[in-house]
């Protein structure tokens, strides 16, 4: 019986749950949201905004000791100072009116491998956008940095040679249809009965 059990285990001994969590809430910390399974999912949630409480407190006050302690703790878990630096300064007091509930968890279908229900666990207020995403690479493709190698040379020829083509093919089709349009206002003119102007195919 799981009577009174508080957590999932997840298949893992307790070192190498733990340390997944740890993984899972820095790369969340980082990007703002992440996909994975959902019990996973469920499990890293708590774990996370135990995280943004204690960088909620320490930044509460203002007092120098506390937000020291309260970065060491965090510290703890995730041991890169950059995503701390990130949740001390712009995470937590994002939230700081907030009581709770600083991730959300949305079901996205079932993995490809093994049909396991998959979720996207994210920081409210920083939605997953997948057409600014878009937008920004289109943007980003008009600056291209100059190819470097001999397959960024063969890609560059390669793009050059389909914009040739569809220029050409563009300019072939604007031809064909201005000389049909010339044939048939000569038909339309009638010259003469044997001089008509051949019809264009």
């Amino acid at each position: 019986m799981r009577h009174r059990v508080g957590h999932r285990k997840l298949g893992r001994v307790t070192e190498h749950r733990i340390a997944l969590l740890r993984n899972q809430a820095h790369a969340l910390l980082q990007h703002g949201h992440i996909e994975t399974t959902v019990p996973k999912a469920k499990e890293l949630r708590p774990f996370v905004e135990r995280l943004i409480t204690i960088a909620k407190r320490g930044i509460a006050d203002g007092a120098p000791t506390r937000a020291l302690n309260a970065r060491r703790l965090v510290l703890r878990d995730i041991p890169d100072q950059d995503v701390v630096a990130k949740l001390f300064t712009e995470i937590a007091p994002r939230f700081a009116s907030r009581p709770g509930g600083y991730t959300r968890l949305l079901r996205i279908g079932f993995r490809q491998g093994d049909a396991a229900d998959v979720a996207q666990v994210e920081l409210v207020g920083s939605e997953f956008d997948p057409k600014a995403k878009a937008e920004k690479d289109a943007k980003g493709q008009g600056d291209k940095p100059k190819a470097k190698g001999m397959g960024g040379r063969l890609r560059a020829a390669a793009d050059r040679l389909r914009g040739k083509r569809a220029a050409e093919e563009a300019e072939s089709e604007a031809a064909t249809t201005d000389t049909k349009s010339q044939a048939r206002a000569a038909a339309r003119k009638g010259t003469g009965g044997s001089r008509r102007a051949p019809r264009a195919k």
